[in-house]
């Protein structure tokens, strides 16, 4: 793209009537009924967010009364999923908002910036489905990857890049006109295949000269349901023959054969009749990508990503230098009681952070969730090496403190040395005005000796702590002043200001000080006030409620508060009596002083600097970096913790004129609000709102409430700006950093560019803007990541420019995260090996019955291996074994159990990359029932393989011990009313083979019986322990596991006989049809009874066959199955093959109730894929065994089905048969059909 069309782009870009996508934020200028990717995808956001609340809230038997519909809000949701439903108690929405932000703007971006506004796979215009879609899959992999290491920022900046590109597919594709209303999964699941997309050369669209196009669709796309999208071009109107457009006044191909176009960007748009159909398909694909995430980070780390925690985080930036032990020692005290006296509450800190640092090093970053791993890092932590006083490197553990800690942290530094580092303090005051994080800090004796001061006035006077109180300044924090010795009654200030839901009432710093007055407004809904005052020990004050009521400094204890004075602060806890209304404050000091009024409350706000954005893309623009001297500023101004507050007054106020600025607001929605101020001054301001919060139950006049942001704004006469085109690296690999700088004055200007991890950059150190520059200077930096960079690494790079002189100053930061390629985008496949147990018809019943589910889970030779399986939907219990094949696939057996008062289950399994896959089963219901429900060799065996190492010594044994039946003999009553007087038994024989290791134990896994065994060594010399099993009819199966001296486990599966009466061709099991034909013999005067063929039940169907007919002599597969004539039957008289071409043999055995089962076990090479078999009985009578071979075949969601269990997985790639001969047979089959 050249200079001018670049001009030419950004001018589109603002005007009306370019319609690109749905509309994607506040959309200031909308017709007020369209769906907005605002809307969109907070309404995703907060439905999945609740119900992952939900779902903890009934794990841990606690009531959830949030109704998930459209009436969520972040407050709501918030407040929910804290635990704390009663509206009296405060809760801190400011994280989740904070995240929401994020990912609004990273959505929003995607239609601003040029060069993705104009990427036709950003929207999956131009038929880009294939390259649309590995932008979801290889983002929804980074966003997985961030979450489960803590880099929730860069996360959140990538969710909203591809939910934009996800929720446009519904806007711009064909998708809803073939009358789809649900979300089209492959987009999210690699391993899917996108199917039914129209080539390149399929016309898709006839004209349309029509404001709205119903028909312009070909009949044969939508007969044939292809896929198309529209095509886009700004510039060429140049298209494939007979393609849709997208459409608008600025798609050029819009106006070549066929004309017209089919988006649903907006009610207005051509399709626009569809726009609410695509923006709902298009919510719930946000919602299906949401639960995939959440699935594979888990709930916990899902809502720590959607910034819903219960209270802030704990951050402590701590020198470790030899002076510093008293100060280690008071960190200990007061961090170990935050977190004993708030573990298990509301308060509890949603993350703990550390970073030591001494001179010359500093770090590493500690970061968990885990309050006893802090605690021993804590512990840890030892004062060694230096001596107080001299510099150290703060600046530096400041740095990775806040690229750490979440935004809007309280972080707290403790020191008695100046800064070694204060080259750093720039990209530091750069990190805390875009994470609007506060930083307190806590010095102790920074000088000594130097005059017969107290500590605090020499702390006042001293050089070395002016970059700490100008960081504190600038952040909202404080900078304490104490003596090691009385330090922990200091920290007091720490347990204040990390408590829940803590907000900034007023604040304000007199530099130089002098005599003032000052008001703030307490609400009613604001508790726990407190008020902080820093300055030099002469410092007086008089507090004065609204009532008339004073108290003044020298009352440590008085009608309005307790005051305690420890270095420099004074600590003003206001009584419980909170009167509201407006409170005065006097403050008289002629030197540098600083007040802080905080209390608790649901009610906060937040606020970013922002552009307008005009035209068909009407909004705004997050804006990065400081806003302009002189210039207009615009704030986005939301509120949280309330659903009825209104803004009314919002102001920008620097002490240092004093200079106030009123805005004019204007109200949005969701709680949104535009403050619009005219031609700032340069300064150095905070921000100030005054509301109005209405009692939505009531008609009481609404209660005004005052708020600050601690963060102050300051003004520069420069701009910086870098947009990069990923946020995705590579350990080993170099990426171009673009930027910007733009000024009204022409000059050169010095970079300074700094990253958190110490990575090489190479930037210039100058730009110049001269007269024909247009204010503007363009660059590129290089940054290099180093090969052995730990993949998950996440990285902060802060660019800094300023004038010669140094008094103008401005930033761009730019986050990343270094993933490192895998090639594992399929998720673990599921295959079922047997859903045993019936549950009865009726509920009324469930609670004395069971069912089990046993499953085989892999993730593929070279996948990353199964991480956890979690159990989405069900109230039973698991448990998992996992051995290794032959093949080195790790194969995971599960067994699942759960009363038939849960019938369905899902499971949920994670690899180690993130991917998903889903086992979804149901239990079996009891019907009618149907003979032949005896199995005698129902007995489904399997082993599973295992290799075992004793020093060098590899074992051989890579079998499971084998397990025959030799008999199951009594036939339970067909009424559970009568099982407690009837009882059936199984006999076995287990052995371990010539060279097994030797059977181990035998372990009862379900079944109410008991059991004995009796070892004896046959002739051959191998032991066989043969096993009696015997149980009431009340509990009618058995699984018995046989486990050997080297790991490996065989099982046994019984089920007792039941008493019914048998009929013919009823019984069906997996593809095979018995049949039945009905014969009378006479023999002389007698009269045969048998009237009835030889009954077939199929035990099993083993062996898959391979999808290729070349490949089909070198597989086997084999069927074995049980035939009876039945009590008052003839017998079995011959057995013929008559279709296939294998071979079978048979044995008979005697049951004890009688009967004769003839056990058959046919096989055959896959060439031959079926069988039937006549079975003829001595009347005469013929039955008849139909069974047909499995075949492997590319393994799709949803295509394995055992019983009424549905196996779904979100992307797989290999199918992996029952293991009942044994894992070790199966890999190698498995191998060999590969």
């Amino acid at each position: 793209m050249n200079p001018m069309q670049v001009v030419t782009v950004l001018v589109i870009i603002s005007l009306p009537d370019l319609t690109k996508s749905f509309q994607p934020d506040y959309n200031i200028l909308s017709d007020g009924v369209s769906f907005t990717h605002l809307m969109i995808t907070e309404t995703a956001i907060l439905r999945k967010t609740a119900e992952v609340c939900r779902d903890i809230a009934a794990d841990e038997g606690r009531d959830f009364t949030l109704n998930i519909d459209g009436s969520l809000t972040v407050s709501k949701v918030q407040r929910a999923c804290s635990g704390t439903p009663s509206s009296t108690v405060p809760v801190s929405a400011v994280s989740f908002q904070n995240a929401l932000s994020t990912i609004h703007d990273s959505n929003t971006r995607v239609d601003t910036k040029i060069k993705s506004a104009l990427t036709a796979e950003n929207h999956f215009d131009n038929e880009e489905f294939v390259a649309g879609r590995n932008i979801i899959t290889e983002g929804v992999f980074a966003v997985k990857f961030n979450v489960l290491r803590g880099n929730f920022e860069v996360g959140r900046k990538t969710l909203g890049r591809i939910c934009h590109t996800l929720q446009d597919f519904y806007s711009h594709s064909d998708w809803v006109e073939l009358n789809n209303n649900k979300p089209y999964s492959a987009l999210i699941i690699p391993s899917q295949p996108l199917t039914n997309l129209a080539g390149q050369d399929v016309p898709t669209c006839s004209s349309c000269t029509e404001d709205v196009c119903r028909d312009n669709i070909l009949p044969n796309i939508l007969e044939r349901k292809l896929l198309t999208s529209g095509y886009f071009e700004l510039f060429s109107k140049v298209k494939p023959a007979g393609k849709c457009s997208h459409g608008g006044a600025f798609d050029r191909t819009s106006r070549e054969d066929p004309e017209g176009g089919i988006n649903k960007d907006s009610v207005g748009s051509f399709h626009g009749y569809l726009h609410v159909n695509a923006a709902t398909v298009a919510i719930d694909a946000t919602i299906e990508l949401l639960e995939d995430i959440r699935t594979a980070v888990g709930d916990k780390t899902f809502l720590q990503f959607m910034g819903v925690s219960q209270s802030s985080a704990l951050s402590f930036v701590i020198d470790t230098t030899g002076s510093m032990a008293d100060d280690i020692a008071a960190v200990k005290e007061t961090s170990f009681s935050i977190i004993d006296s708030r573990r298990g509450t509301a308060e509890e800190p949603s993350v703990y952070i550390l970073v030591p640092f001494h001179d010359p090093e500093f770090g590493p970053v500690i970061r968990t969730t885990d309050p006893d791993t802090f605690k021993a890092h804590i512990n840890e932590l030892t004062a060694k090496g230096g001596s107080g006083g001299l510099p150290e490197y703060s600046m530096s553990g400041l740095q990775l403190a806040l690229t750490a800690a979440p935004p809007s942290s309280d972080i707290f530094l403790f020191t008695d040395a100046p800064a070694e580092d204060a080259h750093l303090k720039n990209t530091v005051l750069a990190l805390i005005e875009s994470t609007k994080s506060r930083v307190t800090f806590m010095l102790t004796d920074v000088v000594r000796g130097r005059d017969s001061q107290s500590s605090s006035d020499r702390f006042a006077s001293s050089e070395g702590t002016l970059i700490y109180r100008d960081l504190a300044r600038a952040s909202g924090g404080q900078t304490i002043e104490v003596s090691k010795l009385n330090l922990i009654e200091g920290t007091a200030v720490i347990e204040d200001l990390s408590a829940n839901a803590v907000v900034t009432v007023f604040q304000v710093t007199e530099d130089p000080g002098k005599p003032e007055n000052f008001t703030f407004i307490v609400d009613a809904a604001t508790s726990n006030i407190k008020i902080f005052i820093t300055g030099i020990s002469s410092l007086t004050f008089q507090l004065t409620s609204p009532s008339g009521v004073s108290q003044n400094s020298s009352e440590p204890s008085g009608p309005l508060a307790s005051i305690t004075t420890v270095g420099n602060l004074r600590r003003i806890l206001v009584n419980g009596t909170n009167e509201t209304g407006t409170w005065e404050l006097s403050v008289s000091s002629s030197s540098a002083y600083s007040v802080k009024v905080t209390g608790q409350s649901s009610v906060n706000f937040l606020y970013n600097i922002v552009e307008k954005r005009e035209g068909a893309h009407a909004g705004i623009d997050v804006q990065e970096g400081r806003p302009s001297s002189g210039g207009n500023v615009t704030l986005l101004v939301t509120v949280t913790g309330s659903d009825t507050a209104k803004v009314t007054h919002v102001s920008l106020y620097d002490s240092s004129g004093p200079t106030q600025i009123n805005g004019t607001v204007q109200a949005l929605d969701n709680n949104n609000f535009l403050a619009e101020f005219t031609e700032i001054p340069a300064g150095d301001y905070v921000v100030r709102l005054i509301g109005q919060e209405s009692n939505p139950t009531s008609r009481s006049t609404p209660t005004m409430f005052q708020r600050q942001a601690s963060t102050r704004i300051k003004t520069s006469s420069l701009t910086v700006t870098s947009l990069v085109a990923t946020s995705i690296l590579e350990p080993g690999s170099n990426i171009s950093i673009p930027f910007t700088v733009s000024s009204n004055v022409n000059g050169t200007f010095m970079l300074q560019v700094n990253n958190d991890r110490s990575f090489d950059v190479a930037f210039p150190s100058s730009v110049s803007i001269g007269g024909v520059d247009g204010g503007t200077a363009n660059g590129t930096g290089t940054l290099t990541v180093p090969a052995d960079v730990n993949s998950g690494t996440d990285l902060t790079v802060t660019i800094q420019a300023q004038n010669t002189a140094g008094t103008e100053i401005n930033f761009a930061v730019v986050r990343f995260s270094v993933v490192a390629r895998v090639a594992d985008m399929s998720g673990p496949v599921c295959e079922v090996v047997n859903i045993s147990g019936i549950c009865p018809h009726s509920i009324a019943l469930c609670a004395s019955s069971q069912w089990e589910l046993t499953a085989n889970l892999t993730d593929g030779v070279n996948g990353t291996g199964i991480e956890r399986i979690t159990l989405r939907e069900g109230n039973g219990t698991f448990n998992t074994v996992t051995v290794t094949e032959a093949g080195g696939v790790n194969v995971t057996m599960l067994t699942y159990n759960s009363s038939c008062c849960s019938q369905r289950v899902v499971l949920a399994t994670v690899d180690r990359a993130g991917n998903v896959g889903r086992c979804v089963g149901q239990a079996r219901m009891l019907s009618t029932p149907t003979p032949m429900t005896v199995t005698n060799s129902t007995l489904n065996f399997t082993t599973a393989a295992s290799t075992t190492s004793h020093g060098t010594l590899q074992v051989a044994d890579m079998s499971g011990p084998v397990c025959e039946v030799v008999n199951i003999s009594g036939i339970c009553p067909h009424s559970f009313a009568l099982c407690a007087s009837s009882h059936w038994e199984l006999t076995a024989n287990l052995t371990d083979g010539v060279n097994g290791t030797g059977i181990e134990r035998i372990t009862l896994r379900e079944g109410n019986g008991t059991f004995n065994t009796d070892t004896v060594t046959d002739a051959g010399g191998v032991n066989v322990t043969m096993l009696t099993y015997n149980s009431s009819c009340c509990s009618q199966r058995v699984v018995l596991a046989a486990v050997d001296r080297a790991g490996n486990v065989g099982r046994c599966v019984g089920q007792a006989r039941v008493l019914s009466t048998p009929t013919p061709m009823t019984v069906t099991n997996s593809t095979l049809n018995i049949t039945t034909a009905a014969s009378t013999m006479s023999h002389g005067t007698l009269q045969v009874a048998d009237m009835s063929g030889p009954v077939c039940e199929v035990v099993n169907i083993s062996g898959i066959c391979p999808h290729s007919f070349a490949l089909c002599a070198s597989s086997q597969w084999e069927l074995t199955a049980n035939l009876t004539d039945g009590v008052n039957g003839t017998g079995i008289e011959r057995i013929t093959l008559r279709e296939g071409n294998g071979t079978f043999n048979t044995v008979t055995v005697t049951e004890a109730g009688g009967v004769n089962v003839t056990m058959l076990t046919y096989n055959s090479s896959c060439c031959s894929q079926r069988v039937v078999l006549a079975a003829v009985d001595r009347a005469g009578n013929v039955g008849r065994c139909v069974g047909q071979a499995r075949v492997l075949s590319t393994p799709t969601p949803m295509t394995v089905t055992n019983s009424t269990l549905n196996i779904t997985t979100a992307a797989s790639t290999t199918s992996h048969s029952r293991l009942s001969h044994g894992l070790l047979i199966l890999g190698l089959i498995f191998l060999l059909l590969k």
